[in-house]
């Protein structure tokens, strides 16, 4: 009787070692998941954040031009920007208009 009843505590002890394994494999393969998710977002808003910062401003704009461009650039005024529309063969030139969205 002993030996049965030590026999069976070690089986219930080796299977739920077994299960208990299992499931801790399985959350851990979704906690990677779930990091590699985030990574991957981190990167991106990292690059994102990096575009906003250097191409928000008109400021840094005229910066960078002065740095890298010198008299290569010519700013121009918003009235003088036309919109060229080409479709079905016809060539189109349209003045840009600014408008207020409701």
């Amino acid at each position: 009787m002993k030996k049965l009843l030590l026999a069976l505590t070690i089986i219930i002890l080796v299977l739920t070692t077994a299960i208990i394994k299992n499931t801790t494999k399985k959350i851990e393969d979704k906690i990677f998941a779930y990091k590699e998710s985030v990574r991957l977002l981190k990167s991106d808003l990292e690059n994102i954040q990096l575009e906003y910062d250097y191409l928000s401003s008109a400021e840094k704009l005229l910066e960078y031009q002065s740095l890298y461009f010198e008299d290569q650039l010519v700013q121009k005024r918003i009235e003088d920007i036309k919109i060229y529309n080409i479709s079905k063969n016809v060539n189109k030139s349209e003045d840009y208009k600014i408008t207020k969205e409701k």
